[in-house]
């Protein structure tokens, strides 16, 4: 039953999650939230790290991920092809449609309507894991003391610090990711 419920999860995570990859987050978040025993909220920072590492789509890597870690092989495999599956469907069915259709202004306009949705998951997916990552949950938990207790402020200083040598530098992506792969085997992050 649980292969029956991965490919479910992530058949509609495929056809909802607009604009990519990140987009999944958080249908992944939510999906979490439900099936615990499958992943956790913080089992998704480490999806996105070996998944932004390795080639290929995140949104698959991440399915592939989420999948092995819930039902093995079959369940990475299978999850995958979930994700896939309505990408493939809708494109197929668009390709036959659009060309006779993309003129037409209702059409247009859900293109339109479409982008800022898709920027608005990203983003709210992109502050979950900063908060994951940058940010002790724990001390706001219990209430904690001065500022320094709510940051993690090793990781703090590698993201900004990659955020300028990125700016400055235009280092490759791939070079940063084993960077602070590094720096955090070293430093123990």
């Amino acid at each position: 039953m649980t292969i029956f419920q991965l490919m479910y999860e992530f058949f509609k995570t495929g056809l909802f999650s607009v604009g990519g990859g990140l987009a999944t987050l958080p249908f992944l978040y939510e999906m979490s939230s439900r099936h615990p025993d499958w992943f956790t909220t913080a089992d998704i920072a480490d999806m996105i790290a070996i998944s932004e590492s390795t080639p290929g789509a995140i949104g698959i890597n991440m399915s592939t991920y989420a999948g092995y870690r819930t039902a093995g092989i079959p369940g990475g495999i299978l999850a995958s092809f979930a994700l896939a599956l309505p990408c493939v469907i809708i494109i197929l069915i668009i390709a036959r449609f659009l060309a006779r259709f993309r003129q037409n202004k209702l059409v247009d306009g859900a293109f339109y309507g479409l982008r800022p949705a898709s920027i608005a998951m990203i983003t709210a997916a992109g502050l979950k894991v900063a908060r994951i990552a940058l940010v002790n949950m724990d001390a706001f938990a219990e209430g904690g003391g001065g500022l320094g207790e709510f940051f993690i402020w090793k990781a703090l200083v590698l993201a900004v610090a990659l955020f300028f040598v990125q700016k400055k530098l235009k280092w490759n992506s791939v070079v940063l990711i084993a960077i602070s792969a590094v720096i955090g085997v070293i430093f123990q992050f």
